[in-house]
């Protein structure tokens, strides 16, 4: 009947406006059944399941074996690591296996058959999940013995296609890699080239004496080439060129232009390009997402002109207002756009809205986030109205900051009187009573500043939150400082009582002083658009920061496959014998940036028992890198083991770094072209989304685009 069809148009277009609003495709069932069954996928309680079994998956590999369940990562100190049984950790992961099956069979139920073979994702995802069931098959056949375990590498993929906004990203980096690679290519010319000439400039000589960089660092082709390729790291820089310097001055210009060429000049044109070409490659991405949110708001508005209460005489389609607000308050969205939404629909004179018209209701949704401090209270009393003037002012806030610096300050002096004390020697008076009189004054200030601005508005600044929070930390840590160890005096150095000693108290409270030192930031003007920039990335950008936890995790779980076992425990024979053949090797000393770094510490330290933890850690640490990538390459595996650290180098640092660069720049700069054209208002904060970031220079599609877009719906037919 007229009233179902009435329903179902409803449902349709609460599910096109949802869609919208997160930037998610309309291409899928539009059934009574199949919407149900959609909004239930895409519920915040589902969402957060599947959210929760990605994370309990990708932590499994924490507490498999090799565990990471140890205090310390150093084998000489740590105790035995607590390993599952088998089958513990396995019926974890068949749970997690079922809630990714019934994960992707909705998913490929929703957008049907024809869609199904155009997503190359979901395909993906179906063949990971056959190869995932069969290893973990493979593992219960061989009672969780077996050494190399593939699905353990499969599972970032599960945290990969279950963001648009990290498929989009990847999508993007694919597209840019042509650009890179050409670049990539001049450098690796530069590598062999300068590696040629190294190999004939250092040759070998009948004086071993003066051959010292030849034996290090350029006896033979992949030495030359692994020396030259860490050097544009610098992580060897400038011990890799100490014994040709050290015999001749003028060998130092070999290095010279290496290192200009290589650092300054093609890393840098390397950063450049890829600023380019990503940031043109993401602003298709985010209008591809425009043309998403302007397609779903036009679908909403063509299968609500199908309600049977539309007027039959109008000449074009148009949307009753109460058609609308019926879906408005049955949509999920954010209570602000939605009130600004019901506001403008109030102020409308008209019953029906145009295409145009709907539209523009819905490009609230695009605007900023603006976010409006409450009015300070109004005393009838003069007096308070003197103090509300006094310590609500601006100058106010500055001279807390000169308190605060003034109190680094006299933390800094103390501890470089103290530097060279022994704790017994050490009188604590001083320190103790400038933090009593620092935290009391901290306190009078945050009560003041309470008083004239009142508590709403004084918890709506972000800056006050944290002055706050830090303010009642130290006092209730000064209470109990007093409460143990009584108030300061001269010879204050009681005996260890409590959870802390005395000086483990002092200290926590100054590290909490100086942390307390950053509510300068936002009276700094600069500075607080830098810090912003920087939250900005951190708050809108976890695409990227998403796909570098896949990067990592890949390759810590690769790490573990390949390296497990390298290294003999400590005590064996075999273990005793292949350090004194290390350290017989001429080849094998360390020199250089491995200097402090013996081959057994090196060894014990990154190799022996090495579990996800510490591989991801090792990551951080290039120089350490370099000099494990050397003992394992000439004494435990193969120079092939090379391949895997210059792999990890090339992601990470060349490519990867250089796209966080890239869009750093790209976020600094919009800010601070904002921050140039209008003069910042201290009542309001604005807030930003990667897809505003592009706002201004995107394009909107036309009418005749969305019409032809809708036409071509597999699931929805519509009436003109």
């Amino acid at each position: 009947g007229a009233g179902a069809d009435n329903d179902l148009y409803i449902n349709q277009a609460i599910v096109f406006i949802e869609d919208a609003i997160q930037y998610r495709s309309i291409n899928h069932r539009v059934d009574s059944s199949s919407l149900w069954l959609y909004r239930w996928y895409y519920s915040r309680t589902c969402q957060w399941i599947l959210s929760l079994t990605i994370t309990v998956i990708l932590a499994l590999a924490f507490i498999e074996e090799p565990s990471s369940l140890t205090v310390t990562s150093d084998v000489r100190y740590r105790l035995p690591a607590w390993n599952p049984p088998c089958g513990l950790t396995e019926s974890i992961e068949l749970l997690c296996f079922l809630v990714f099956v019934v994960d992707v069979s909705v998913k490929s139920y929703l957008i049907g058959w024809k869609e199904f073979w155009k997503n190359k994702w979901l395909m993906a995802y179906i063949l990971t999940l056959i190869v995932y069931l069969t290893d973990w098959i493979v593992s219960l056949s061989f009672f969780c013995k077996e050494s190399v375990r593939i699905r353990r590498i499969l599972r970032p993929f599960f945290l990969l296609q279950n963001s648009s906004m990290m498929k989009k990203t990847l999508k993007s980096i694919n597209s840019t890699l042509p650009e890179m690679a050409s670049v990539l290519l001049l450098l690796a010319v530069h590598l062999s080239l300068f590696t040629m000439f190294a190999m004939l400039l250092f040759a070998r000589t009948k004086d071993n004496q003066q051959d010292k960089e030849w034996v290090v660092y350029f006896r033979n082709l992949p030495d030359s080439l692994t020396s030259l390729l860490v050097l544009l790291t610098t992580a060897n820089n400038p011990d890799v060129m100490i014994p040709a310097y050290s015999k001749n001055r003028a060998y130092s210009i070999f290095f010279i232009l290496f290192t200009v060429l290589g650092n300054l000049f093609l890393m840098n044109l390397l950063t450049a390009i890829i600023y380019n070409q990503f940031r043109g490659y993401l602003l298709k991405s985010v209008q591809s997402s425009l043309f998403r949110r302007r397609l779903g708001i036009r679908a909403a508005f063509e299968v609500l002109s199908s309600l049977k209460e539309t007027p039959a005489s109008a000449q074009q389609s148009c949307v009753s207002t109460g058609a609308l607000l019926q879906v408005l308050q049955k949509a999920e969205m954010d209570s602000r756009c939605k009130q600004a939404i019901m506001r403008s629909l109030k102020m409308c004179s008209c019953d029906q809205l145009s295409a145009a018209q709907f539209q523009k209701l819905f490009e609230e949704l695009d605007k900023d986030a603006i976010k409006q401090h409450p009015p300070s209270p109004e005393y009838p009393s003069h007096y308070l109205q003197k103090m509300q003037l006094a310590f609500g002012h601006p100058y106010f806030g500055y001279l807390g900051n000169v308190v605060a610096l003034a109190n680094i300050i006299s933390i800094c002096v103390v501890l470089v009187m103290d530097a060279d004390k022994q704790p017994s020697e050490r009188d604590d008076f001083f320190l103790g009573a400038i933090n009593c009189f620092f935290i009391l004054y901290y306190l009078l200030e945050m009560l003041l500043k309470i008083l004239a601005m009142g508590l709403k508005r004084y918890l709506s600044y972000s800056s006050n939150r944290f002055d706050g929070l830090l303010t009642i930390i130290l006092l209730i840590l000064e209470i109990a400082t007093f409460a143990v160890y009584g108030f300061p005096h001269p010879g204050w150095r009681p005996e260890f009582m409590g959870l802390l000693s005395l000086w483990d108290m002092v200290r926590l409270v100054n590290m909490l002083i100086v942390f307390r030192f950053l509510r300068i930031i936002p009276n700094m003007k600069f500075m607080a658009l830098v810090v912003t920039t920087l939250l900005d990335l951190v708050k809108n950008l976890r695409a990227f920061a998403g796909i570098l936890v896949v990067v990592f995790y890949a390759f810590a779980i690769t790490g573990i496959m390949l390296f497990k076992g390298a290294v003999v425990p400590l005590g064996n024979t075999r273990y005793s014998n292949f350090l004194q053949g290390a350290q017989k090797n001429s080849r094998a000393e360390f020199t250089g940036s491995c200097a402090p770094f013996s081959i057994k510490k090196v060894v014990v330290l990154y190799f022996k028992g090495k579990n996800t933890i510490s591989w991801c850690s090792t990551h951080f640490q290039a120089e350490v890198i370099y000099c494990v990538l050397y003992v394992l390459s000439i004494h435990l595996i193969c120079r092939w083991a090379k391949i895997y650290f210059v792999a990890w180098w090339l992601i990470s640092s060349v490519i990867w770094v250089n796209l966080f660069v890239a869009l750093l720049l790209e976020n600094f700069i919009h800010k601070w072209d904002r921050h140039c054209q209008r003069e910042s208002l201290s009542d309001i904060e604005y807030q930003r989304t990667v897809e505003l970031m592009f706002r201004d220079v995107l394009e909107e599609p036309t009418e005749e685009e969305l019409m032809e877009k809708l036409h071509q719906h597999p699931h929805l037919q519509l009436c003109r």
